[in-house]
């Protein structure tokens, strides 16, 4: 209970204190502070922004999905085997592994050329692929724990990258790896969001 003056006409009321019970508090707050509750209607967005849309809960949802890690790491696999099919035909196509005619070497058919530049396309293509999922997620992991999203986290995701797949070669080739993959990646970001 609380105690405030109440201004009255009569100076004794004046200087008697009036007491409040909890629902007048309640009263009080809500008008001054107004409700708990929140709805879409009150909100007051200024269009100084441009045209504004409140998204709705299956727009969220979407969203949230789309954002998630694994989505993400998915997304990386699948487009870093697209790139890596694409460079290996490329490489393929250039550089064919020819027969020596003077060398009294039998020469290729197309079906051999075919299948060569099959599994060298699908070689490219899974190194990609595992590229894009490590890479995704170490950065996705780095960004859910540092909670913060900057040029950062796919610089030590690159180094962390880099270093694993380097690590096969041995211990100088993975850290060679990783700090030339930690520059590259910083270089990408830096020109990626100075456009």
């Amino acid at each position: 209970m609380s105690m405030i003056p109440n201004p009255g006409s009569n100076p004794e009321e004046a200087a008697k204190p009036r007491m409040f019970d909890n629902a007048d508090l309640d009263k009080m707050a809500m008008q001054f502070v107004g409700n708990m509750q929140r709805y879409r209607e009150n909100i007051i967005i200024p269009k100084s922004n441009g045209p504004i849309k409140i998204k709705t809960n299956e727009e969220k949802l979407i969203e949230t999905a789309v954002e998630s890690c694994g989505f993400k790491s998915a997304m990386a696999c699948v487009m870093g085997y697209g790139l890596g099919a694409a460079l290996g035909l490329f490489s393929a196509s250039v550089n064919p592994n020819m027969s020596d005619p003077f060398a009294n070497e039998k020469k290729q058919t197309a079906r051999q050329v075919l299948k060569e530049m099959r599994s060298t396309t699908h070689s490219y293509a899974k190194n990609f692929a595992l590229i894009g999922a490590v890479f995704s997620v170490v950065e996705c992991t780095i960004e859910s724990k540092r909670g913060v999203t900057d040029w950062k986290n796919g610089t030590y995701a690159g180094g962390i990258t880099g270093g694993l797949i380097g690590l096969r070669a041995g211990i100088k080739a993975g850290i060679i790896g990783g700090l030339g993959f930690a520059a590259f990646s910083t270089a990408i970001d830096y020109y990626m969001h100075s456009r």
